[in-house]
Formats: C-alpha cells, sequence, structure tokens
C-alpha cells in the first residue's frame, strides 16, 4: 500500500528539500566574503528593501560575511530637484560641480546609506555605515568621459586607483555586514562621485571576496538584446570581453565590474534580478543558481 500524506505534510516536505539542497553551499561559502552592489528597483521598493535586509541578516547568521556597496543615482536626482539644481549627464555619467558633490555626499552617506544600516538592524546589531572616504577606503583620481572620441570634463568624477580595506575588514572580523556608500577621496583632498558597481569590484578585489553579486534591474545579460530575452546563465572572462562592446550603456558598468573582479581574483561574479525577492539566496544556496556568472574560464560551476 502507497502512504498518502496531507498537503501540509508535503509542503513541509519541500521546505526540507529546499534546505538539503542548501548544504553544500552553506559548507562551501562559511567563512567566506560575500560583496554586494546594491541598486535599482530593490533600492527604492519599500518590500524589497526589508527582503534584502532580511537576506543580509541571513547571511550572517549561515556564516557568510557580507559586504555592501551602494551608490543612489535616482535619490540625488530628487534631492537636486528639490533644491532647483538641473542634473545634467554626459556619456551616461553624471556632471559633478562642487556643488552637486555635496549633495551626493549629504544624500548617499547622511540618507542612502543609513537607510540600509537602519533596516538591517532592525534584526540585530550587524550593520555599520561608512564612506567611501572614511580611512581612505577609495581613493580616485579624476576621470574624464568620451564624446565622439574626444574627452570632456565632468568635474567631480573619479576613477578608483587605490583601495584600502583596513576599516571594513576590521568590521567583518568584529561581526558586522559594513555598508558603503560610493564616494571616494582624492590625493590632494577633493571628494570624487564614483560608480557603485566599480566600487563594488574594487572593494570585492581587495577583500578577497569569494563573489561579488550585483544587484540590477534586469535578470541577467541577454544573449541577443532586444531581439531575444534569454539569459546567459554563465560566461567566461573572454566571452565577456567579446561582448562588452555591443552591450546596452545601462550594463556596460556592470559586467565590467564583473569583469575586473574576476580578473583580479574573485572567484565568481553575479549579475542578478533586484525585483525578485531573496535574489541573493536564490543565487547563492540553490544548485541552478539565478541570472549571469561570470568565471574566469569555461568549466564547471566554481
Amino acid at each position: 500500500m502507497t502512504a498518502t500524506f496531507p498537503a501540509a505534510a508535503d509542503a513541509a516536505s519541500a521546505k526540507a528539500a529546499t534546505l538539503i539542497e542548501a548544504l553544500p553551499w552553506l559548507h562551501r561559502f562559511h567563512g567566506q566574503t560575500v560583496v554586494i552592489k546594491y541598486g535599482g528597483h530593490a533600492m527604492t521598493d519599500e518590500v524589497l528593501r526589508a527582503g534584502f535586509a532580511e537576506d543580509l541578516v541571513f547571511l550572517r547568521y549561515a556564516g557568510l560575511r557580507p559586504v555592501v556597496v551602494h551608490g543612489g543615482g535616482p535619490q540625488v536626482t530628487e534631492h537636486l530637484d528639490r533644491l532647483g539644481v538641473e542634473s545634467t549627464f554626459t556619456a551616461g555619467l553624471r556632471v559633478t560641480t562642487p556643488e552637486t558633490i555635496d549633495v551626493v555626499r549629504m544624500v548617499l552617506a547622511g540618507k542612502v546609506n543609513k537607510d540600509i544600516v537602519g533596516q538591517v538592524n532592525r534584526h540585530g546589531p550587524f550593520a555599520v555605515g561608512m564612506s567611501g572616504e572614511d580611512a581612505n577606503l577609495f581613493t580616485a583620481v579624476r576621470k574624464r568621459a568620451v564624446v565622439d572620441g574626444e574627452p570632456v570634463d565632468i568635474g567631480l568624477v573619479g576613477d578608483i586607483v587605490a583601495t584600502d580595506p583596513g576599516a571594513v575588514g576590521a568590521l567583518i572580523r568584529d561581526g558586522r555586514i559594513p555598508v558603503v556608500s560610493s564616494v571616494a577621496r582624492g590625493e590632494d583632498g577633493e571628494v570624487f562621485n564614483v560608480n557603485a558597481d566599480t566600487a563594488a569590484a574594487a572593494l570585492a578585489v581587495a577583500l578577497g571576496a569569494a563573489k561579488l553579486v550585483v544587484l540590477t534591474d534586469v535578470a541577467g545579460l541577454y544573449r541577443d538584446w532586444p531581439a531575444s530575452t534569454e539569459v546567459i546563465s554563465r560566461l567566461d572572462v573572454t566571452e565577456l570581453q567579446a561582448l562588452l562592446p555591443g552591450l546596452a550603456a545601462g550594463m556596460i558598468p556592470k559586467m565590467e565590474a564583473c569583469l575586473t573582479a574576476v580578473r583580479g581574483g574573485v572567484p565568481q561574479a553575479h549579475v542578478l534580478d533586484g525585483r525578485l525577492p531573496h535574489a541573493i539566496l536564490l543565487e547563492i544556496f540553490t544548485d541552478s543558481g539565478i541570472g549571469t556568472m561570470v568565471i574566469p574560464g569555461p568549466g564547471p560551476r566554481p
């Protein structure tokens, strides 16, 4: 006779199967650092914000060491609009005047950063906010946009040239979750607005992270956008380098960040759909994963 079980038991069995599936990944990544670039819709939707905080705390209790790097372009634009300051972009980069950088610092380090820290710390005293300026975490030089082949001055926008992760490492060792805003110091005392994807990649390399995870507003890297919505589940650095020139402008900094991280020794980098609740957990703790994964070379999933 075949045994029958009520629906509640079936549901419980499915949950148990999910936990068992996570077991090898819990073992694999226990004690490892995961750098997460947080942005897009996941940062502005209240339900997703709460879920993101839960994911970070879950990772922490599961024995991983999460680090968050965030931007906040829409929030900066909104605040500039309130002040009557027009937002200007050149080659996809915000033209950052001395007036604008003051707003960038205030919004990223003083508002967005503290909102993320507050969400996480509803679950316990875990998150500590800091700026890329703190303890010289990021040092940058002035970046120039390229328009029609010519360099264009876009103000206080920087390229990261040095990373000192000492303060972040101290927080990690203390069991905290560092939350870092994407501004940087200059060698002569300037303050630069830096791309959060780039900052996350630089920090992942400096920390020797096991993963870089970039949250965005698409399911991953599409194979032939816009003709197809098929997501490339995995590719290596050589394949990604060949695809880069043809990518949509918004995806280029994210995929360049993945490329930088993996070339810098991070074993794998991922682009995930931050609109999907608990996307981070689905990537780390399931056999199939989600989104697009970048690895050093061909072969099985690292």
